[in-house]
């Protein structure tokens, strides 16, 4: 009979709690067109949290995410 060793049950183990974790994770959704955008907060340029509520009732907010320069895509 063969015995685990205490790696091969620490790799199961971590290997399980992977699997767990992944099928527990949040799934993002795309807003469709018209619908309002959820409510999020990021950090800015100059370090400062802004949320996107802080600018409810202005007309036009232009939201843009990019990676990093000189990144290649």
């Amino acid at each position: 009979m063969k015995t685990e060793t205490p790696s091969a049950k620490f790799s199961v183990v971590l290997f399980l709690l992977l699997i767990g974790m992944l099928i527990g994770s949040a799934v993002a959704t795309a807003v469709e067109v018209g619908e309002p955008a959820p409510d999020f907060t990021l950090q800015s340029t100059t370090g400062k949290s802004i949320s996107l509520s802080q600018f409810k009732g202005k007309k036009n907010v232009l939201i843009e995410f990019y990676s990093f320069d000189f990144n290649p895509i």
